[in-house]
């Protein structure tokens, strides 16, 4: 098993942030992104022994290292939107999303000289930019984006569950679970749906 670490950042004099997104592939909500610099002191911290790639850990445990991260890092959140999304596709809305958390973290902070952006494609932000194919196992900058992004999208798909709660958006977070797809069918899409997703643009067409 791969376990992130500081190879990447080391590689680079200056301050390096690393970029992620999580949201691709559900039927409803935004794409996030999150962009992060880890402060020097985090590097001495025992919260890094506890990152790795967000998708591998419980969310208890991803709720306790964002807790600890906002002490040991700076950090910027965006998002790109489901009008967005399906304006101009999923692909171009990560960039959208990733281009403001990027924007946040420079509002805050110097801007970074080097980010280490997860994934093969970067988006066109104000500094040098390096891919990383599966960076959140590669790069503590990245993986601590990585549980940054999900535990901030996660908690807005449960506040969205009060709302409609008849998707289990608050355990699927958006995702087209089973319980999803048959309320989808039984009571139709919401405004947070991707209308451009097949499974919400083919409850559309049905229902017109």
């Amino acid at each position: 098993m791969t376990f992130p670490n500081f190879t990447l950042e080391d590689c680079h004099l200056g301050q390096v942030c690393g970029i992620d997104e999580v949201g691709r592939g559900p039927l409803a909500g935004p794409v996030v992104a999150a962009a992060v610099i880890l402060k020097p002191q985090a590097r001495t911290s025992e919260c890094l022994k506890l990152i790795n790639d967000s998708k591998k850990l419980s969310a208890k445990k991803r709720e306790l290292i964002n807790s600890e991260l906002q002490d040991i890092a700076l950090i910027g959140i965006g998002a790109a939107n489901v009008a967005e999304i399906d304006e101009h596709n999923i692909y171009q809305a990560t960039f959208i999303a990733m281009r403001r958390a990027y924007e946040q973290l420079c509002a805050i902070s110097d801007a970074p000289v080097m980010a280490l952006i997860d994934g093969n494609k970067a988006p066109q932000i104000s500094c040098s930019t390096q891919t990383v194919v599966k960076g959140d196992q590669k790069s503590f900058s990245i993986a601590a984006a990585s549980i940054v992004a999900k535990t901030y999208r996660d908690k807005l798909m449960q506040e969205l569950a009060k709302t409609y709660p008849s998707y289990g958006w608050d355990r699927n977070a958006g995702y087209g679970t089973k319980q999803h797809l048959e309320a989808l069918k039984i009571q139709g899409a919401t405004p947070h749906h991707r209308k451009t997703f097949k499974p919400v643009y083919e409850v559309l067409s049905t229902s017109y």
